[in-house]
Formats: structure tokens, sequence, C-alpha cells
């Protein structure tokens, strides 16, 4: 609300406690009339409600269970196809991705077609287009396929098709419970949080993530049941894995402010270094994608090849997750050239590897191509400006934030990562700087996110997450307009209102009754009240239904007031402070005249 309207608002809640409300009465008037028991049943929660909770309970069990046998499976792959400590000049570093990439191919394309790529987008697709239908072969196919994909040393990550396996295995339970159409549309996500926390062992990450990305607004009819899946499966996680975060980073102490400076360079690097990214996925696989179908069960095999050379002649750091490599880069025990060849050799094994079809998620990717910036950034500062010494950790940990947010463009789930992946709160001024100038950067250099270049190449039109979060919402404010006549009072009888409005031409009574219960009522209702009336004297507030109007408030989404119009042809908008006080009223037509002007600001 502007400073003129605020300013006015209070005026008027000032005159109408100082003229209207007695002393006595202005305490009980900033109070709402009691619940009717149709309200209370109406927002009480059913029993659809409850079993809903519960079953999230029970999605999060499972597929914490199925996460860390997925996980599992992914490092007896990785010890039994490159050996326990990979190392350049081994043949089977040339060879596993290889071959393994030929089976790929013939299995994304004849047995599992669904378990290409991420699975995020496959998630987002069944909540917006199949009413969140995920077939159970798509879960058993992300399961195997990826692993062998991320265990053969193919550079992708296990967080998204953990997303996907969580989304899935919701999606199963809920068909076999038969559930309406919309309850398996939101198990969809409440599984997809599931599946992320627990692979990440961030519980407050992938509820955020899952908000940010999958679904795109805060819902209260799903929030709670994402939050105890998630919470669920990261318990079972933990008892396999232990409850301390993936990477130890010490506490962080900037001992001098032009220290902020390195964050804020490691922002403009991880900015431009997520757009490089972006981009080449971009290019690389819709031109991957219009090959010949011949070529669709080469091309992992081909990717695989191609990663294994890089692992073969010098790097296979770059091969498969790479969570150890993030871990030694963030204890110094690289140079910073080395590191930041590690991060260029990463966003092109990752981009082959992805455009390939091969399944696998580009998350860990991303995580480690965001270390191998910060702690260069890191170690460069180390050498040539020892006076402003700090961690390597520190400024790895941030990169992986920096790159979360400018790559997968989810600014609010990059900083709390951060913090959950380290436990380290210590470090939220260089994370949030870092981030956001990586976020404008990409943002103003890549419009479109990558999900959404993805979900265009496959031919979807799903939401985009980052227009709607940063969407204009038209509020009640913007229709609202003063009363053109007077407000009845409830003690008034129904001869001496219809008279009135018939003198002052209206067709319309708008009634204050006690309890600051508001009642619109149309001229010819009225004229039914005022025949059926006893006694010339008795009040019209005796004589209405307790199904008064919805207590409507300036700040509230404009599309709230769309739900009333079949039953009242104006609505009151009240006071927060002062629930007596009248700010104005709106009709149907205000609101749609307010939804034009809206749009025409826009086109």
């Amino acid at each position: 609300m502007s400073e003129p309207t605020a300013n006015s608002a209070f005026n008027r809640a000032a005159a109408f406690i100082a003229t209207e409300a007695p002393p006595a009465t202005v305490a009980a008037s900033v109070s709402h009339a009691p619940l009717t028991d149709a309200e209370i049943q109406r927002i009480a929660p059913t029993r659809g409600d409850r079993l809903f909770l519960v079953l999230s309970i029970f999605i999060g069990v499972l597929s914490g269970l199925l996460v860390v046998c997925f996980r599992m499976a992914i490092e007896w792959l990785r010890v039994l196809l490159l050996g326990s400590v990979p190392h350049p000049g081994q043949y089977r570093l040339l060879l596993a991705p290889m071959l393994v990439g030929l089976l790929l191919g013939a299995m994304v394309k004849y047995i599992f077609p669904q378990a290409r790529g991420s699975g995020i987008n496959q998630t987002k697709a069944a909540l917006y287009v199949y009413n969140g239908y995920i077939s159970f072969r798509t879960v058993v196919g992300k399961f195997i396929t990826s692993a062998l994909a991320i265990g053969s040393g193919h550079s992708l990550g296990p967080e998204d098709p953990s997303l996907q396996i969580g989304a899935g295995i919701a999606s199963l339970i809920g068909r076999r419970l038969h559930l309406s159409r919309e309850r398996l549309r939101l198990f969809a996500p409440v599984g997809a949080a599931a599946g992320l926390a627990a692979a990440f062992n961030a519980p407050i990450s992938a509820i955020l993530f899952v908000i940010e990305e999958v679904i795109g607004a805060w819902s209260a009819a799903v929030l709670g049941s994402i939050v105890l899946a998630a919470v669920s499966s990261v318990v079972v996680a933990r008892a396999f894995w232990g409850s301390q975060p993936m990477f130890r980073v010490p506490a962080v102490t900037l001992r001098d402010n032009r220290e902020l400076l390195a964050y804020a360079t490691l922002g403009v690097v991880g900015g431009f270094a997520a757009v490089l990214f972006s981009r080449l996925l971009a290019v690389l696989r819709p031109w991957l994608r219009s090959r010949p179908d011949w070529t669709q069960m080469l091309q992992p095999a081909a990717a695989g090849l191609l990663v294994g050379c890089v692992g073969f002649f010098g790097f296979p750091q770059v091969m498969g997750a790479g969570y150890d490599t993030i871990d030694h880069a963030m204890h110094g025990q690289y140079l910073w050239h080395v590191l930041l060849a590690l991060a260029i050799l990463k966003i092109l094994a990752t981009t082959v590897s992805f455009s390939s079809g091969t399944p696998g998620g580009m998350f860990a990717p991303t995580l480690f191509i965001g270390a191998m910036l910060g702690a260069s950034v890191g170690m460069f500062e180390k050498h040539f400006f020892p006076q402003l010494v700090g961690s390597v950790g520190t400024y790895g940990l941030v990169g992986m934030g920096v790159l979360f947010a400018g790559f997968l463009r989810v600014p609010l789930t990059s900083v709390f990562m951060v913090f959950e992946l380290s436990g380290n709160y210590s470090i939220v001024l260089p994370v949030i700087l870092a981030n956001t100038i990586a976020y404008l950067i990409a943002r103003s250099l890549q419009p479109v996110p990558i999900f959404e270049q993805l979900t265009l190449q496959d031919g979807l039109n799903l939401p985009s997450m980052e227009e709607a979060r940063e969407e204009t919402t038209l509020r009640i404010e913007d229709a609202l307009h003063p009363l053109d006549g007077q407000v009845f009072a409830g003690s008034d009888p129904p001869a001496v209102i219809a008279a009135k409005l018939q003198q002052e031409k209206e067709d319309i009574a708008l009634i204050r009754c006690a309890g600051n219960r508001w009642y619109v009522l149309p001229a010819a209702d009225l004229a039914k009240i005022t025949q059926a009336t006893t006694g010339v004297s008795q009040p019209i507030e005796e004589l209405l239904p307790e199904d008064r109007t919805p207590y409507l408030y300036p700040d509230l989404p404009l599309n709230e007031t769309l739900a009333h119009f079949h039953r009242w042809p104006l609505l009151p908008i009240v006071n927060r402070a002062v629930s007596g006080l009248l700010e104005g009223v709106v009709s149907q037509a205000d609101v749609l005249k307010c939804y034009q002007e809206h749009s025409h600001g826009h086109s």
C-alpha cells in the first residue's frame, strides 16, 4: 500500500474510533464474530486430510529406504567398474562408461523410455499434465539406469533421480489406494521432497526446492505433507549414514570487510559460469536429439567414451558425482589452476553426458563446478593476497551455492542448501552476497531458466516457476472504491431501510450488524423481508440469516473475491485494525476492470 493510502486509512480508522465507536466498545470492535458451525466444519481438517498426512510419513520412510539402496548401488557399481581409487592410465576408465553407455542406450530406447533425463521435469509434467501419474516401470528404470550411469563414471548425480523415484513411489501408493485425481497431483511433490531430502540429507533444502521449482508457490494444502515426508525420509537416511553434514568447513570469521570483495568476485565468476553451462546444454542437447534415431542408442556410449578420456588422460575426478573431490578441494588439496581446470572439464563432461540422454541428474555436477570455482578463488586469494587469508573450504562451500543459484535458478534453496550441507550458519553474509550477484547475472544474460529450456525442448509447456515467483499480484486495494451510498445499522427496521433505498434510488443495501457482521441485500430481497416482518420496529439483524459476507481486507489477493460474486453483487472490504471500519467496496465489474487494465499495462 502506498504511503498516502496508508495515511488515509489510518486517519479514517482514527476518525471512526473517535466518532463512532464508544470507548467501552473499541476493544470489542476489533474482534470478529464467532465462527458458525458451518464455517468451523468447512475449515476443520477432514478424515481425508488426516489420512493424507499419515500417508506422507509412510511415503517418506519408503522413499528414504529406496534412496539409501540407490546410493549403495551406485557406490557398489563404482567400485566394481572403476576401482576403489581410480587414477589416470587405467583402461577401465575408458571401457566402463563406454560399454555401460551402450547398455543404457538400448535400455532407454526399448525398455525404459521415460527414464531419460534428470527426473525433475518428468515430475513437473506428472503434476501438471498427467494428474500425478508416474508409472512403476519408470521408477524401476530410473533406479537401474541412473545407478549404472553414475556408477560407471558418467558425469551426473543421484539427487534428481532420487526426486523422481520418491515421486513415483508416491504416485504408485496413491493409485493403489484409489485416491482422487486432486490427491494424486499433490502426492507427486510430496514424494519428490522425500526422495530429494534423503539424497541430500537436507530436509529444508528439499522442501524449498520442491516449492520453488516443482510447485511454484506455498500451498497450505500440501506444505504439511511435504514437511512430514521430507523429515521422515531424512530420519531413515541418517539411520544409515549418520546425522553429520556432507561437508565440514570451519566457522567463518570476516576479519577484514575487504574479503567480501572476493566473495562478490566469486558471485560474478559463478554467474558467468552458470550462463556458459546453460547455453552449452541448450545447444548440444537439441542438436543430439535431432540426429537420426539409430544414433540415439550410441550417444550415451560416445558420451561415456569422452568422459572416460578425460579421466584416462589425467582428471578422473570429473567422473561420477565427485563428492570426494569436493571434500578434497574444500580442504585445500589442489592448486587454484587445477581447480579451475576441473570446473571447466566438469562443465564439458556433464554437458555431454546429460545431452546424450543418459539418465542422471545435474545437482551433483552443479555442486562440483561451484565448489571448484569457489575453492580456486579462495586459493588465488590465499596466494596473492595473504593479508586477506580466509578458509578455502568456505569459498568452496559458497561457490556451491553460487552456481546452484545461477544455474538452477532457485535462490532461496541455494542459501539454505549451503547451511544444511555444511551445518555452518556463520557464512550467511558471504552466501547471500555471492548468490544474489550470480543469480542477477544469470537472469540478465540467460532469461530462460535451464529447466524451462529443457521442457520446451521436450515439447512441453510447463509453468515457469521463476516467472510465477516474480509475477505482480493484484490486491483487493487495487480495485477498491468508496461506497457511494450509506451503511445501514442492524438495528434499523427493514421498512426504514427500504424507504431510504427507494428515496436514494439505490438497489443494494449494505448493513453492519452487531459483532461486526456485514450483509449485502439487493432491494428485491429486502422487499421480501419487509413483507414478512411482523413488527414494524423489529430490527433487520433479527431477520437476516447467519450466512454473512466474508471478511475481506485490502491487502488480500484480488482473486479471492471471485468466489463470492455468485452470492453477493457487492463485497465490503474492512480494516484489519478496526474490523467495524469500512475501507470500501468492490463489485465483479471492478475486479474485471482491474484485471483488464493490468493486462493492457503488460502487453
